[in-house]
């Protein structure tokens, strides 16, 4: 996959990662896991608390349908290096200011939506808008009489967004020094899911959906990201299924649940009717046999032998 922001088949994709061997497809898991599932059965492994998170499927529109921005995490990442993933990130604590500049729905109906109160449904959307700057250098953001942002060239706007990576500028203060608003009706709430229990790293991830606006370009803008590309849901799946394509069980599920719809617009307009339940891996022991599902997603469910083969 070239990063030059062409939509691209599962073929032209195909650029060496590879499943770990004894999985379907191209799911993401690590070698380690069957001990740490089991350390965590005996006692001898306490979870971490999951750290809030949130990431956006971007969307645009092609002849074929719409293609999905992804990313290919660099190997060296200790947490799902090499998989393909969307923009996005755990949840700055000052992405809660209230100072922040908001349009569209209001932050009680975000948090009804999120399940959440009011300042955890503002930093979560806040960190999905943040993280789509950070990591793709896309901004859903306008001004106060309804035009959104459209040019982000200019050394100014990328100097604004790697102080924002180092966490020297909040969201709130750009937004601010921009006369800016954060417009929250350009994203739909579409999944939740939490990193298992035995993980060391433990995210409780919301998924969005949101179009490219108008005028904005995508670019690996991202330290974490070897690649980026523009792919259509079912190719991407496509290329998971053939175990070209390495993903997390998040992903590859999100990604199918895209592809009936023809446009971006109808995606965004189906995201309220998504359900946003939590999902948990599960591990179990049977005769000795460790079961790993994920409820409600039973294509991921793993068995792994005594002796750790999957």
């Amino acid at each position: 996959m070239a990063a030059n922001g062409q939509t691209q088949s599962p073929g032209q994709a195909q650029d060496g990662s590879t499943a770990t061997a004894g999985t379907a497809g191209g799911q993401w898991y690590p070698p380690e896991w069957p001990d740490r599932i089991r350390a965590l059965a005996d006692g001898s492994l306490t979870p971490v608390a999951p750290k809030r998170a949130a990431t956006v499927m971007l969307l645009r529109d092609g002849a074929d349908g719409p293609a999905v921005h992804m990313l290919r995490r660099r190997a060296s990442m200790a947490f799902a290096g090499g998989a393909y993933a969307y923009p996005g990130g755990g949840v700055d604590p000052r992405d809660e200011d209230h100072r922040i500049g908001w349009a569209g729905p209001s932050l009680e109906e975000w948090a009804a939506r999120l399940g959440t109160d009011t300042a955890g449904a503002q930093a979560i959307v806040c960190g999905a808008v943040r993280e789509t700057y950070e990591e793709a250098g896309v901004l859903l953001a306008g001004s106060a009489d309804g035009r959104l942002v459209s040019d982000l060239t200019g050394d100014d706007w990328e100097a604004d967004r790697q102080a924002l990576v180092a966490r020297e500028l909040s969201f709130a203060q750009f937004l601010e020094r921009r006369g800016l608003l954060l417009r929250s009706d350009l994203l739909g709430a579409w999944a939740r899911w939490i990193t298992p229990e035995f993980e060391p790293r433990r995210y409780d991830t919301w998924f969005f959906v949101a179009a490219l606006p108008e005028g904005q370009r995508t670019r690996n803008a991202s330290t974490e990201a070897d690649r980026t590309v523009w792919i259509r849901p079912a190719d991407a799946a496509a290329g998971y299924d053939r175990g070209e394509l390495l993903m997390m069980p998040p992903t590859i599920s999100t990604l199918r649940s895209l592809q009936p719809y023809g446009t971006a617009a109808e995606a965004l307009g189906a995201a309220g009717a998504q359900d946003l339940a939590p999902v948990l891996a599960r591990a179990s022991l049977e005769g000795g046999e460790l079961v790993l599902s994920w409820p409600g997603h039973d294509e991921f469910t793993k068995r792994v032998r005594p002796g750790g083969a999957a």
